[in-house]
């Protein structure tokens, strides 16, 4: 029972960190969707800062012609954003074949070769537009993107334009930055080699196709490259390098980073690591994307530029690009499904710039696994204790202030915590505790059920099952009622009646029976043959025990009456002669011990005790006095709301001490009676008087008495007065002197 009620619990606990701990994919996404539900909530406010995005748009296209535009259009457009004042013009695009409309290429779909007089014509009077636009890249500080692949179709890498310093001797960041087999998509060598810069423009997305994270450093071939955006800042930096600090170098070493995942830290662009040009990057050198969504201040079309609408661009840093849905670099991110590649890249660098950024640190499992082992260990002690509804007041609370702290996190800090994985499993382990908790409760009822169903009424059981707690197993001492039944004559009966028919009897006098006991609120004990045992005040409590055991018995007597009615009538009609069964009760109250009793095979729920022989005993004079229910002066002590006849006091079999016994007669409209007052008076007279020697006037009030009443159930106890002074007269010798007073022995 407690394996299902805490075992359990805690092993789904355990199972959760340790999911929590190897981060499936699915747990990474439901993370991603939450970090995007916050950036919704509140995303990052633009600030105008250098960084703008040159948007070769719809209407650019419109004005100027369709996509692929000549290489002179685009000198042009670099040559206008240099002459405007640009820092750095990074262009998020690759020019990866020959223009079309140059002549060598036209004169070739002409069908002319080299050799023509009129393709040496054509080239001596005509510019090519590839030499065009690598003037203009040359003349003006201009990054080329390249598209870093797998593809073993793609053509070879170039060779970086600068390099990646790697400070200290830390873990090398090849191992853990995104990686390529060595192959791009780049651009020309003309323009690549006059370029002063390039940098990869891959966009690398989540798997549900979300953009939430952008590289600034890639491997390819073993070599690590820089990001478009990486290189742009360094240009605009006018700086020779890239800095790059691995966990593990010196001066930035602790026990997670080196033993738990290497961080990839670009220290600084441009050869410096001041200012706000030190971004923070994840273990896989990512930034990741605090998204503002668009902001028509950060574009300038193309077309303005062209036409000379656009005059003063000083000190931009612009990302060239373009937002026209044919051309397909339209990307999901986290607040918007359509956004521009090159819009993301221009984020990314406004964020480096300004130095408002998201980071999720690697130690953020620490706190949320604290928070899941701490919630989630709460449940599971406090559930049994406070029950499901308290621990579902406090998880919430719980949860509602990991949110709110994850939130805070958010939006002050820039940090990312997970506060629904924690929340959820803990939710589980409440759920699980829950319902072993009901599991525990219904296999607790159906034990009870079980075990008590056959000696209890059924409201006691069902009153026991809605509240175990009331059920104290395993022994203890209370004050009890206990009452014994037994067929007077039965060995007579059962040598003249077959056993299938005694089995018969047997049956139709225990059922009503029972039934007596259990409508009264007893417990039966046991059957032994033809007697029954049966007590009050266990395992419920029962402050009427004493009073409700003698109803029962009442109650008996009265079933028996019923009982024999019906035999009678079925003797009569087989024809056969009727004898009526007859009963004896005993009643007895005290203090016993009432538990599981048995050995470790086999135990019963039972009561044992001094009183409980006392009240078998009891039972037993029940044929010597010849009446039919017998209590004890304990019982009557505690049931004053009975009609009940002294008799005396009795020795019983193994008790040094007498016994006072009443016969029980009647109810309380028998007790509130005038004549049952004057009978009980006379007797008591008579039995004092007897027991004083006076046998003269004991025969006197006995006269007295069956000139009041001559009920039946009132003759045995005249009879047993009468019978007890004629053999005092005999043995004084016929004579009636005054004789020594002494207790009568029923069996004397």
């Amino acid at each position: 029972m407690y394996l299902i009620q805490r075992g359990l619990p805690a092993l789904v606990l355990v199972g959760a960190i340790l999911l929590r701990i190897h981060d499936p994919v699915i747990l990474s996404e439901m993370r991603m969707r939450i970090f995007d539900t916050f950036q919704r909530l509140s995303p990052r406010e633009y600030v105008a800062t250098p960084v703008r995005v040159i948007d070769i748009d719809n209407a650019s296209l419109r004005r100027y012609g369709q996509w692929p535009w000549p290489r002179s259009l685009m000198a042009e457009l670099i040559e206008r954003l240099s002459q405007a004042g640009a820092k750095v013009i990074a262009l998020d695009i690759v020019f990866a074949e020959h223009d079309r409309t140059g002549p060598k290429a036209a004169t070739a779909g002409w069908g002319l070769t080299d050799q023509d007089p009129l393709t040496r014509s054509i080239m001596a009077r005509v510019a090519d537009p590839d030499e065009i636009l690598a003037n203009a890249i040359k003349a003006a500080p201009v990054v080329l993107g390249l598209i870093l692949t797998n593809d073993p179709l793609a053509g070879p890498i170039p060779k970086p334009k600068k390099g990646i310093a790697v400070l200290g001797a830390g873990k090398d960041p090849r191992s853990f930055v995104t990686r390529f087999s060595g192959r791009a998509v780049s651009n020309l060598p003309l323009l690549q080699d006059v370029a002063k810069g390039q940098g990869a423009i891959n966009v690398l997305t989540e798997r549900d196709a979300v953009v939430r994270r952008l590289p600034m450093l890639l491997n390819a071939g073993n070599k690590l490259y820089p990001s478009l955006v990486a290189e742009a800042l360094r240009i605009a930096q006018k700086g020779s390098t890239v800095v790059v600090k691995s966990s593990g170098a010196q001066g930035y070493q602790d026990w997670w980073q080196t033993k738990a995942r290497t961080l990839i830290d670009i220290q600084g662009i441009g050869g410096v690591t001041i200012g706000k040009l030190a971004p923070q990057t994840d273990e896989q050198g990512q930034i990741w994307l605090y998204d503002s969504g668009r902001v028509a201040s950060r574009t300038i079309p193309a077309w303005q530029v062209l036409s000379g609408a656009t005059t003063d661009l000083s000190g931009a840093i612009l990302f060239v690009g373009t937002s026209a849905p044919g051309l397909l670099d339209l990307r999901a991110t986290p607040s918007s499904p359509v956004t521009p590649g090159v819009e993301i890249h221009a984020q990314i660098a406004e964020q480096i710039v300004t130095g408002v950024s998201l980071n999720r640190p690697y130690w953020t499992i620490l706190p949320e696994l604290g928070f899941l082992i701490i919630i989630g260990s709460a449940m599971i002690a406090l559930l049994p204790r406070v029950g499901p509804l308290g621990c579902a007041l406090i998880g919430a609370c719980a949860m509602t202030a990991a949110i709110g702290a994850a939130w805070y996190a958010f939006t002050e800090r820039g940090q990312l915590f997970d506060p629904i994985y924690p929340g959820l499993a803990a939710l589980i382990v409440f759920i699980i505790g829950a319902l072993s908790s009901y599991l525990r409760s219904d296999i607790e009822r159906r034990a009870i059920r079980s075990a008590f169903g056959h000696y209890l009424a059924p409201e006691m059981v069902e009153q026991l099952a809605a509240d175990p707690s009331r059920l104290r197993l395993g022994g203890e001492m209370r004050p009890v009622t206990i009452l014994f039944c037994d067929i007077r004559d039965f060995t007579s009966i059962a040598e003249r009646t077959s056993p299938r028919e005694l089995t018969q009897i047997l049956n139709r006098f225990l059922t009503p029976m029972t039934d007596a006991v259990l409508s009264h609120g007893g417990t039966i004990d046991k059957y032994i043959g033809d007697s029954i045992m049966a007590f009050w005040n266990a395992p419920l409590d029962d402050r009427s025990h004493a009073s409700n055991a003698c109803h029962a018995a009442l109650d008996m007597r009265r079933r028996l009456a019923a009982l024999n009615a019906e035999l009678e009538l079925e003797a009569e009609a087989q024809g056969v002669s009727f004898q009526p069964l007859r009963m004896g009760i005993g009643i007895n109250s005290g203090a016993c011990l009432v538990g599981n009793l048995g050995s470790q095979q086999r135990f019963n729920y039972s009561v044992i005790g001094d009183d409980v022989n006392l009240a078998s005993r009891i039972e037993g004079l029940c044929k010597a006095y010849g009446v039919d229910i017998l209590i004890s002066g304990a019982t009557l002590e505690l049931a004053t709301d009975l009609a009940a006849l002294e008799l005396g006091a009795a020795m019983v079999k193994g008790k040094l001490i007498s016994t006072q016994v009443w016969a029980l007669i009647g109810d309380n409209s028998l007790l509130a009676t005038e004549v049952f007052a004057k009978i009980a008076s006379r007797l008591s007279c008579a039995l004092s008087e007897l027991n004083a020697g006076r046998l003269h006037t004991a025969l006197e009030e006995l006269n007295q008495c069956r000139q009041l009443s001559s009920s039946p159930l009132l003759a045995p106890l005249y009879n047993h007065v009468d019978g007890s002074i004629a053999r005092q007269q005999i043995a004084a010798g016929g004579a009636a002197p005054e004789i020594q007073p002494r207790h009568f022995s029923p069996t004397g």
